[in-house]
């Protein structure tokens, strides 16, 4: 069964362009020109993916990627014809998982698509095909249940910021660079718009707060995971 994705646009012509585009590489796509009612098909439908617009009638895109992720952890594809690097900011604060700028290339579109979706392709995995659990200090990863825990605490992570965590683990004490951590967690080059490491970074320290290892900025560089 193909995977749902949800486009939500007031803008029909970007609705049947990324339809086109989406259908041709097997997806089932769904559509909403109106917020108001794309929510009630989120809750309704629950699709595996929603590509959702800024600016909607109804409802904006912002307070439907909030009420969204209060209630699920379905990725959002954030459309925006805004310049201004605060909008992007607050979508992804607000719990979106990635952004696209309109005018936008339908291909760049579903190559987004594909890596948001795209989960635990390179989880290094035991003979019996189950994935080795990782602890360093008071943090332990089951990839296989993509479980959290600091200490005794279990930790709720979004995808990505699992991802991310993921794989400063698996380096102890090597400096990725935001650049590479785009690669290799978002899986494309995201073309120098690095913001998005930062606020994922942001909010793995906040939920994993007491952890150690610590999460470490190393200026002018990127980041790493030091084991004490």
């Amino acid at each position: 069964m193909s995977d749902t994705i949800l486009i939500v646009d007031d803008e029909q012509r970007i609705i049947d362009l990324a339809r086109m585009y989406l259908e041709q590489e097997g997806y089932t796509v769904k559509s909403a020109t109106d917020g108001a009612i794309a929510y009630r098909q989120i809750r309704e439908d629950e699709p595996e993916l929603i590509v959702l617009d800024l600016m909607l009638p109804g409802m904006d895109g912002l307070e439907i990627c909030r009420r969204v992720r209060a209630e699920s952890d379905v990725p959002i594809l954030m459309l925006t014809a805004r310049s201004d690097d605060i909008d992007k900011i607050v979508g992804l604060e607000l719990g979106a998982d990635d952004y696209l700028t309109k005018p936008f290339n339908p291909r760049e579109l579903v190559a987004r698509v594909k890596a948001i979706l795209r989960r635990g392709s390179s989880i290094e995995r035991r003979g019996d095909g189950s994935a080795a659990a990782t602890t360093i200090g008071n943090l332990t990863i089951d990839p296989d249940r993509r479980l959290i825990k600091v200490g005794d605490r279990t930790v709720d992570l979004r995808m990505k910021e699992f991802d991310l965590l993921m794989t400063l683990a698996r380096d102890p004490g090597v400096v990725f660079s935001r650049e590479r951590l785009l690669e290799l967690v978002w899986g494309y080059d995201f073309a120098g718009e690095t913001r998005t490491v930062d606020v994922h970074i942001a909010h793995l320290r906040h939920k994993l707060e007491g952890m150690t290892p610590a999460i470490e900025t190393v200026w002018g560089v990127g980041y790493k995971l030091t084991p004490d």
